[in-house]
């Protein structure tokens, strides 16, 4: 084992504690690749699918405008309000850890038995059908539908090669996502920039400003599933604090990454939201499956393959971004004894967590066979946003009751209550106003959890058998227990 750690040169995520006792995650993660992760998380399929979405929504440019504000600012406060958390419970994991710590196991198991058999598997396979979506369209010109088979084979093979790229190396994973996240910014700066030059040689719809809220929704279950549709492109403003033992200098960088990376990704959205309704009517955005594609072909003219390319590479990393983050939300939660030991060791050379990001392949595959990407988001949003409610609830809940705790970061109480009435609504309004049999699924999915806990985890059922092949897989796989890694 020593002889592969220094082969490695602290390559990985792990490595042995300064006693010899095992092996733990080491911090590998700067500031910068904070920043990248966050922003590059966050900059994915969402800014050129679910601009649409949100126009269907909320009816008039305008407020969709306002909307995408309110998202950002929505990603702003809870990232603030998960950065204290993370300074009081210096864990990776996230939202599981955090509820863990202050509610107890089996809410904490509830969340991670969403999190790893649903969430995060789906918004992987998701994003992958938006890449495959982008990637298959130059081949198909004119093509109103494109065969399903080619796009679910084309967004698996995503999958399993990003799956390979993680196995492979941790430090590999990040120089991706690093990688991606400049192309995502280049990309959308293109955008705007074109945006600019139509509306200064004149030939822009300046007439959709005109009228910029006509026509605006007052459904409250309307707007909800607009903020559904914009919250999904800054999904994973949270993703850093899923790898806070891997973060150098986790009570400053984690703050920094914030205040860098959500006002920047906020930024751009609005700019290039502006440039799709500069170049793009209303009509025309409505109607077309590709709406990027439509824009660089008015734009680009013979250079609008560069636009499909974008988002290749742009949905690429944030799929790469949400398995680097989401394998170890697993890990943690076998760490910790709700999940299968397997998945809590690391490979012994790669210093990898091989198994989990094996098993979120496995799952992700299966969710890309029946999937559509609107669909994936108003549900995934739903029960998102259950979590983030849940979690913004402890930290109010330390406010109250352990108010002596010392606290090297504290944001002011009214954005924590802010979060959670913003959660309750999001939550409630698409129900109350639209419900749907969908959402009953997903109710009955998370409480199917509650015999899971108590026959896997509070009585320890573990079959003979489960032993055998966690034994079996472990030699096969050559992986290993770690420690927990804490300041």
């Amino acid at each position: 084992m020593e002889r592969s750690q220094e082969r490695n040169g602290g390559e990985g995520v792990a490595g042995r504690e300064p006693g010899g006792e095992g092996l733990r995650l080491r911090r590998e993660i700067g500031l910068w690749s904070a920043v990248s992760l966050m922003a590059g998380c966050m900059i994915g399929s969402g800014v050129f699918m679910s601009p649409q979405g949100v126009l269907v929504y909320m009816g008039s440019p305008g407020a969709s405008l306002m909307v995408w504000a309110g998202c950002g600012l929505l990603a702003m406060m809870g990232a603030l309000c998960y950065a204290e958390l993370s300074a009081l419970v210096p864990k990776s994991g996230g939202e599981y850890a955090y509820i863990l710590q202050i509610f107890g196991s089996l809410p904490a198991f509830l969340v991670i038995y969403t999190f790893v058999l649903l969430v995060r598997p789906a918004a992987i396979a998701a994003v992958s059908l938006s890449f495959a979506e982008y990637a298959v369209t130059p081949f198909y010109p004119g093509c109103s539908s494109m065969p399903q088979a080619v796009l679910k084979g084309v967004a698996a093979s995503c999958i399993l090669l990003l799956t390979l790229v993680n196995c492979w190396s941790s430090r590999l994973a990040t120089m991706l996502v690093n990688v991606c996240a400049v192309a995502k910014v280049f990309s959308l700066l293109v955008i705007v920039v074109g945006g600019a030059v139509v509306l200064g040689q004149g030939r822009g719809h300046t007439e959709t400003f005109l009228l910029a809220f006509h026509n605006t929704t007052q459904q409250a279950g309307r707007i909800g599933m607009a903020f559904y549709q914009g919250m999904w492109s800054f999904d994973g403003w949270n993703n850093v604090n899923y790898v806070v033992e891997e973060l150098k200098n986790p009570k400053q960088n984690l703050v920094w990454a914030v205040m860098i990376a959500i006002p920047l990704v906020t930024s751009l959205y609005l700019l290039v939201n502006i440039s799709y309704l500069l170049v793009l009517s209303p009509n025309e955005i409505l109607s077309s499956d590709a709406m990027a594609v439509s824009w660089g072909n008015q734009v680009l003219g013979a250079w609008a393959w560069l636009v499909p390319l974008a988002v290749v590479l742009s949905t690429f990393g944030s799929a790469n971004g949400m398995f680097f983050g989401g394998s170890r939300v697993c890990y943690v939660a076998a760490r910790e004894g709700h999940m299968p030991q397997l998945l809590s060791m690391v490979h012994v050379h790669r210093l990898t967590p091989t198994p989990a990001l094996m098993f979120t392949t496995a799952v992700a595959l299966v969710l890309v066979i029946p999937g559509s990407f609107s669909t994936i988001v108003n549900f995934l949003s739903f029960l998102g946003w259950i979590t983030y409610g849940t979690t913004i609830g402890c930290l109010l809940y330390l406010r109250i009751k352990k108010k002596n705790l010392p606290r090297p970061y504290k944001v002011p109480t009214i954005i924590p209550v802010i979060m959670l009435l913003a959660s309750l609504y999001l939550v409630l309004a698409p129900i109350i106003d639209h419900p749907q049999i969908e959402f009953l699924y997903i109710f009955l999915f998370l409480l199917s959890g509650i015999p899971v806990y108590f026959l896997f985890v509070y009585f320890h059922c573990q079959p003979r058998c489960l032993q055998m092949a966690t034994l079996y897989l472990q030699l096969l796989l050559e992986v290993a227990p770690t420690t927990k890694n804490v300041d």
